[in-house]
């Protein structure tokens, strides 16, 4: 039996560096039936030279400016004829063989949309990583949390996640999905330009009734922060904006009304938490966010979903809040949780 057909799709800007270290470990895959495939968004540096020297079999698809990461995936994915397309960082070192086994996981259940591998930092080995770590959830408010990495709490493997295991959403990084499923949902919504667009693009499959699974058997490692530093204000706006985005666009209309709201109010926590800590930018990109929120809002650009299916698939909602289990109850790994 054929192998399905999977293309690895690595969007660049500006990351020769990347390219140059991590490339290799990618170009070596012994997946049968793959394609490698690097989407430049407009690099001013020396990338496109350097892949068309050292690699001269990756294909190298070209965007005519800096798209971001959301709608440059778009724009270089449409020129890509696979049946699984995996995104990859260019900041993203891969195991030999991390691909069949989410492949064969995928295969095993067609209501798999989309996986992810486990996520480790590349800085430390013996630790999850931020981005990613075993397989991404999200708590009744719309805050996002990873299974061996809760806030800035990161677990060290032990082996406690090597499981197979239904998640909420998966990580942007290393993110596998069907391509039919893709091209179903319209890849990845453009306005995020990054941060939370692979959650997003998640919570669409889901509402479908689509899985996102977690496979234990296939582990990369990740630098992280590739792209913008943690504490660029510029960031801490995207994370402030997309996740009310998020929350406008997935959650039935009656909820979101209810959520968006108190979310309001928990941000201008933050805003006190960045300027009690000398972080006025920061504070000044949440409130930023806010206004652009309320724009959108207004405008209507960005809408209320009211195609939520009857039966949207819940697996990977946790149902309590993550930042009173975290922060007053003391709970920072994933197994001190109580779903109840």
């Amino acid at each position: 039996m054929n192998s399905p057909k999977v293309a690895i799709v690595i969007l660049n800007w500006n990351g020769q560096n990347y390219l140059e270290k991590f490339l290799p470990s990618v170009f070596n895959c012994p997946y049968p039936n793959l394609q490698i495939i690097v989407g430049d968004n407009d690099s001013t540096d020396e990338s496109c030279n350097f892949l068309k020297a050292n690699f001269p079999l990756v294909k190298v698809i070209r965007n005519e400016r800096n798209f971001g990461f959301a709608e440059g995936y778009n724009k270089v994915l449409a020129q890509v004829e696979a049946d699984y397309y995996i995104l990859l960082n260019s900041d993203v070192e891969v195991t030999n063989g991390w691909i069949k086994p989410v492949i064969d996981l995928m295969e095993s259940d067609e209501n798999v949309a989309i996986a992810q591998p486990k996520i480790k930092s590349l800085i430390n080995k013996n630790q999850f990583e931020y981005a990613g770590a075993a397989g991404c959830f999200i708590d009744k408010w719309a805050y996002p949390f990873c299974r061996g990495r809760i806030f800035d709490f990161v677990e060290e493997d032990n082996g406690q996640y090597d499981d197979n295991k239904e998640i909420f959403w998966a990580a942007g990084c290393a993110l596998f999905i069907k391509s039919s499923i893709w091209k179903r949902v319209n890849g990845l919504d453009e306005r995020f330009f990054a941060h939370m667009e692979e959650i997003d693009l998640c919570w669409r499959v889901k509402n479908l009734g689509y899985k996102v699974m977690y496979c234990g058997q296939s582990t990369v490692y990740h630098v992280g922060g590739g792209t913008l530093n943690a504490e660029s204000p510029f960031k801490t706006y995207l994370n402030f904006r997309n996740n009310h985005y998020l929350i406008k666009k997935n959650i039935k209309p009656l909820r979101a009304n209810f959520l968006i709201p108190y979310r309001f109010c928990l941000d201008f926590l933050a805003i006190i938490k960045f300027m009690a800590d000398g972080k006025f930018r920061n504070a000044a990109a949440v409130s930023k966010a806010h206004r652009d929120v309320i724009k959108a809002f207004y405008n209507n650009s960005v809408k209320y979903n009211r195609d939520v299916s009857k039966t949207p698939n819940l697996v990977g909602r946790y149902k309590r809040s993550i930042v009173i289990d975290y922060f007053l109850l003391g709970n920072k790994k994933f197994k001190d949780l109580r779903n109840d």
